[in-house]
């Protein structure tokens, strides 16, 4: 056998060491969970701990495009497998929390966080302050994904949570885009036509790539099973590729793979139907292991990278940005929609900062933008602080919201929170129905 190299021998002591940190996570995921020890808080934590910063173990590179694929990937798979779960028809009909979540909400926590950062920072540009904000304005659907699938939370609220996260990061991209090109003066016309410009085309082509895959896949898929003409060995692998596909064509018209994801998901979840929460297990599974793989990442880094650049306006942009910049645009958004206090507060809270905003700032980091120190830092104080206090925070928060609930729940039985909505189908079950 050849003697590895040097830069082998790097690599497969980091294979090694990701893969037992993620058996190890296997092995004691249940208890782990129950106590409000998040996967990713687990995966960062572990991180690290293995990193360059202390054991050597994991050396990554923040100038490599590796992490930056595999993050970009696993994102994508995660909105898929989601947005197969997701009911079309109960959608529509139960639409109102969740679009205000993401017509009003959204753009207003961009508007707050790039205000509070031309306070925080005065010294950098305001367009890397927009950036900034952008960046960090789609909430994790995996990072919540406890708080959704409680059934201790009331119905409603947990679905205007899940279809926020599974839409918010894929409407972010035009205005992220955007931001990226005037932090980096590429605009050659005004900036309203830019954002006009840009989101549609990212949407419009995204939407093209989604719904192209996922509907050719999806009734590919549903002639192929009903004449069982797929194999077993590749029952699974199908949706995988529709996902993939969906994310490749719209790279290829310009679009945003992220809304091609997750529009794709939910064409394939409607075409085969109950079934898709099965075939879908490998692609959501692929999308958690890739996942896992750039929390440890961000783990090595996050010493090396934030410890040197952190200050005092580091610090209070990142706790500013995980209360007020979301919760009060949560309640301008539910202004007059009849949710009690408890509700606004519990739903503003629990917006927990992850994938997406990695993924974002990685792409920054590959194009580069003036202060991109300063704004990398901050993102990944930013999230660290969101793994962490969005992790231990959801079992007491979740117990206490739901003696709040079941308290008012019989004194106020018309109250907006006991409206019944269609929950999407829980994750690695068939079926679902409503709540």
């Amino acid at each position: 056998m050849a003697k590895l190299t040097i830069e082998s021998r790097t690599r497969m002591v980091a294979a090694t060491t990701i893969l037992t940190i993620i058996i190890l996570w296997s092995a004691f995921s249940g208890p782990l969970d129950r106590r409000g020890i998040t996967s990713a808080l687990f995966f960062t934590a572990a991180g690290f701990v293995v990193g360059t910063s202390a054991l050597g173990l994991l050396d990554v590179s923040l100038e490599s495009s590796e992490m930056g694929r595999v993050a970009e990937v696993a994102l994508v798979l995660l909105l898929f497998s989601d947005a197969t779960r997701l009911d079309v028809r109960s959608l529509r009909r139960e639409l109102g929390w969740p679009a205000r979540l993401l017509l009003i909400g959204l753009p207003l926590t961009m508007l707050a966080g790039a205000g509070v950062g031309a306070l925080v920072f005065p010294g950098i540009p305001l367009a890397s302050t927009v950036l900034l904000a952008t960046i960090l304005a789609p909430t994790d659907a995996a990072l919540g994904q406890k708080v959704v699938s409680d059934p201790a939370v009331p119905a409603r609220v947990r679905h205007a949570l899940d279809v926020e996260s599974g839409f918010n990061d894929g409407l972010a991209v035009p205005f992220f885009l955007v931001a990226l090109e005037i932090a980096n003066a590429e605009l050659e016309t005004r900036v309203t036509w830019a954002v006009a410009s840009n989101m549609a085309a990212q949407i419009g082509w995204g939407l093209a790539g989604g719904l192209t895959a996922g509907i050719l896949g999806g009734m590919l898929y549903g002639i192929a099973d009903r004449r069982q003409w797929i194999s077993s060995d590749w029952r699974q692998i199908a949706p995988l590729g529709v996902a993939l596909l969906a994310y490749s064509i719209a790279l290829l018209l310009g679009g945003s793979g992220f809304i091609a994801a997750f529009a794709g998901g939910i064409v394939f979840g409607s075409v085969t139907g109950a079934r898709s929460s099965l075939v879908n297990l490998f692609t959501e599974e692929t999308g958690g292991l890739l996942a896992a793989v750039t929390w440890i990442g961000f783990g090595a880094l996050a010493f090396t990278l934030a410890i040197p650049h952190i200050s005092w306006q580091v610090i209070l942009y990142a706790a500013l940005s995980l209360t007020l910049v979301r919760m009060i645009p949560v309640t301008i958004a539910f202004a007059g929609r009849g949710a009690r206090r408890p509700t606004v507060a519990f739903v503003g809270w629990f917006g927990p900062r992850g994938l997406a905003s990695l993924v974002f700032a990685l792409l920054a980091l590959e194009r580069g933008v003036p202060d991109g120190e300063t704004v990398l830092t901050t993102v990944v104080v930013t999230v660290a602080l969101s793994v962490v206090v969005h992790g231990l925070t959801s079992v007491p928060l979740i117990a206490a919201y739901r003696r709040w609930y079941e308290g008012r729940g019989a004194e106020h039985p018309a109250a907006e929170e006991t409206m019944p909505v269609t929950m999407p189908r829980r994750r690695r079950q068939p079926g679902a129905g409503p709540a």
